[in-house]
């Protein structure tokens, strides 16, 4: 894949990344490499809401890096094995980024950061009642106050008025001001760099399927989207390897339109040389808005927790799976894709990734 995207600089970030990655696999002797259980892809069980039979010969696999620990869980562990690399390169102290209040990313980053002896800087997100009071001890939050993580609250209004890359520029300034040497971390991990970690795990996938880790193939790329990053990477991994998987992409905010210009900004800076409308379908899966579901919904969380034994979160597993079930196995007339997509027939794999918070 390096060979193949000429935007790659073939420099010391490659290497670093190895032995960052491999720091953080130390922390956990239940993984194996860096800090993710990446050799962990499982069956999917029968549709909820369908008697048990799955809609044709729809087959699915579920990519579990979910199960990498309780305190780097999740799909942003593998975008930070680059973006940590590049911030001890460029000899950063301290790491900065932005997300929710209860944002997996930003507890992954805190904690990756600890354990590189990075100090973190972390712009969270609330209500307005919440700035003006503290929030608590709970969640992702609870974790990153346990280790030390500095945290500054804006409302989601500033936020908005203001947006992230502006909020994260005014924190660096201040902290060059003190002497610091920070590296900023974009919403998600997604800039261009951090896509080469789900480039990566499609390499890893193909690698599986060749051991006969898996017991069969699949055709399509389930996954949810919040930023951006991860459905680039899948995309453009995808369509370089051998699998030609295609990747249906399930939006919890923004608009597709918003996403298809995202990830082709950061194929550009990949200079991929592929047009992101080509490689990736992106869905609308908002539903009521960002974490807030119906009791429909809810029932769903509980229908595959007890057919499955996963345990859905309510923001981005959850909506990845019951818009590509209701979509894929014709559960209701929400999203009616079925056909068209070719998956009655076909095998599809759902990407899961993600924290104990929300």
């Amino acid at each position: 894949y390096v060979s193949s995207i000429s935007g790659f600089k073939e420099t010391d970030i490659a290497c670093l990344r190895v032995e960052v990655a491999l720091f953080l696999a130390c922390q956990f002797f239940s993984v194996s490499f860096g800090g993710c259980n990446h050799d962990k892809m499982e069956r999917g069980g029968p549709c909820p809401g369908t008697g048990g039979a799955i809609a044709g010969d729809l087959q699915s696999l579920a990519l579990r890096d979910d199960l990498s620990g309780m305190q780097l869980s999740g799909n942003k562990v593998r975008k930070l094995e680059f973006l940590l690399a590049d911030a001890v390169a460029q000899g950063a102290d301290c790491i900065v980024t932005i997300g929710g209040i209860q944002s997996n990313h930003c507890r992954a980053t805190a904690v990756a950061a600890k354990y590189l002896n990075l100090d973190c800087y972390l712009i969270l997100r609330t209500s307005k009642n919440l700035v003006e009071k503290d929030p608590g001890l709970t969640g992702n939050l609870l974790v990153e106050r346990l280790i030390g993580a500095h945290i500054d609250l804006v409302s989601k209004e500033e936020y908005a008025k203001v947006g992230s890359v502006a909020l994260t520029s005014l924190l660096k300034e201040r902290l060059l001001k003190e002497g610091r040497r920070p590296y900023v971390i974009p919403v998600g991990g997604s800039n261009s760099l951090g896509t080469w970690g789900y480039i990566e795990a499609i390499r890893e996938i193909e690698q599986q399927l060749q051991k006969g880790t898996t017991e069969v193939g699949f055709d399509d790329i389930v996954v949810a989207c919040g930023s951006g990053g991860t459905i680039a990477g899948l995309s453009i991994g995808s369509w370089l390897s051998e699998l030609k998987a295609k990747v249906h992409a399930f939006c919890v905010c923004d608009d597709p339109d918003y996403f298809y210009d995202y990830a082709q900004g950061l194929l550009d800076g990949l200079q991929a040389g592929v047009k992101s409308r080509d490689i990736v379908n992106i869905e609308n899966a908002k539903g009521l808005g960002y974490a807030m579901n119906t009791t429909e919904e809810l029932k769903f969380v509980k229908e595959v927790a007890q057919a499955t034994g996963v345990i859905l979160d309510p923001v981005y597993r959850f909506e990845l799976s019951y818009f590509a079930v209701i979509s894929f196995c014709s559960m209701t007339l929400v999203i009616t894709r079925t056909l068209d997509l070719g998956l009655s027939i076909g095998k599809c794999k759902l990407y899961k990734g993600w924290g104990f918070g929300y």
